[in-house]
């Protein structure tokens, strides 16, 4: 199922793997090789690399625009980049290497239907590639591509890539990961990334490209749970649409139809659909990840924060929750503290009222005796709220499964916590 035809689809991915390993350059070379970089650009990154001296023209260059803004003291959490093929819209989300930036591949990674993880083909499966790989199984990105790199310094060696590819899948075996596909490639010559290589003849799988405009990803929304957050109630109190109530919103999981009977959480109360509007006007049915308006048959009173789903199909009401969670504030996680959790359109009060275990990412060894959970620690905690939120498991539905945490004083986002 996918909201547009295959033209306007939207492909969220994110990009991962040590420092070092090229993902810069993988990103100059996808939006060079794929004309969709601006010729000024090019010649700016071209002068830029002949003043330095350097041979050809450095595709990393052209993200290299943050990393002086990164100098200038400005903090950046995530880059986003946006490029386009006759096929696929796209959505890069270029996340930091360093090893104490897990929160920010964390956000950037939290919506993405793919994860390339970038591994040097000459060093293998290090400690990032392991953490990196961990989180995406965690954030249950439904796909995920190795992209062996640097290639050419290694020979276009086979042997090279089978060996780099048996360790990480004896590792992945350890994950909840359903989907993996490996890629040899060479992000600086441009093998393998948008044209097939010449020199690697004894690989026969796709190019990057290739894989990310033709990934099946219109399944990895949840289409059976129907879940529908509502953000904003539209009334207009004018002439033209004197009696119109609309309930605003983003489908987090299922199918709505004109005519399908559903309640509305916490009342309870229950009424049909009468109309479904959108932007472009009315439609019969709507699904994730569209934003809609849906109108009803009764009066019943829903207000932001409420929720509406079907009736032989509601998410979990409870007060008491067990997270999993990737801290992100240099201030730690209080035992016993107070926090705003925001999920969906919610937002509650809630207590932090046990620490079960503090995860080892690279080891993946729990431990339950150490309950300092500082900055960009994840660990397993359990939670008790001011008042029932309508939940579904992370596993289940990337958006009712998912909260963060406010900070009361400073309004500051303190941490990512996935439901369990």
């Amino acid at each position: 199922m996918s909201n547009n035809n295959n033209q306007t689809e939207l492909l969220r991915f994110t990009t991962a793997g040590s420092v070092d390993d090229g993902k810069s350059t993988l990103i100059g070379r996808l939006l060079y090789d794929s004309k969709s970089i601006y010729e000024d650009q090019y010649e700016a990154i071209k002068e830029s690399s002949a003043r330095r001296g350097e041979e050809g023209v450095n595709l990393a260059l052209l993200t290299d625009g943050l990393k002086a803004e990164r100098e200038q003291g400005i903090t950046i959490d995530v880059a986003y980049r946006y490029f386009a093929t006759p096929k696929r819209k796209f959505i890069i989300a270029d996340t930091p290497g360093h090893i104490q930036y897990t929160r920010n591949m964390v956000t950037g990674a939290s919506t993405a239907n793919v994860a390339l993880i970038l591994i040097d083909a000459r060093h293998g499966v290090v400690e990032q590639t392991r953490r990196h790989a961990f989180i995406a199984s965690l954030l249950q990105i439904p796909h995920i591509v190795v992209c062996i790199n640097k290639m050419d310094l290694v020979d276009y060696s086979e042997e090279s890539y089978n060996q780099v590819k048996t360790d990480f899948t004896d590792f992945a075996s350890k994950l909840d990961v359903k989907d993996i596909d490996f890629i040899p490639i060479s992000a600086l010559k441009g093998d393998n990334v948008v044209e097939k290589s010449k020199v690697m003849d004894w690989y026969g799988g796709s190019t990057l490209m290739y894989y990310l405009e033709n990934v099946h990803i219109s399944s990895d929304e949840n289409f059976i749970d129907c879940r529908f957050p509502v953000q904003y109630v539209i009334r207009p109190n004018t002439d033209e649409f004197h009696d119109y109530r609309g309930y605003a919103g983003r489908i987090a999981g299922g199918v709505f139809k004109k005519g399908d009977k559903v309640v509305a959480l916490p009342s309870g109360f229950s009424s049909t659909i009468k109309k479904i509007n959108t932007f472009d006007g009315e439609v019969e049915e709507a699904f994730p990840p569209m934003s809609v308006t849906l109108l009803l048959e009764n009066e019943i009173d829903i207000s932001r924060g409420d929720m509406i789903v079907r009736a032989n199909n509601q998410p979990e009401a409870t007060q008491d929750l067990e997270v999993m969670v990737c801290w992100f504030s240099s201030k730690p996680m209080q035992l016993r503290g107070k926090y705003t959790i925001l999920h969906t359109s919610q937002d509650a009060r809630a207590m932090v009222k046990g620490i079960r275990y503090k995860l080892n990412i690279n080891s993946l060894h729990r431990d339950e005796e150490d309950k300092h959970i500082g900055m960009n620690d994840i660990a397993r905690v359990t939670l008790r709220t001011t008042k029932p939120l309508f939940v579904d498991a992370y596993r289940k539905n990337r958006i009712s499964g998912a909260l963060i945490f406010v900070d009361e004083a400073t309004n500051e986002t303190v941490g990512a916590g996935m439901i369990i």
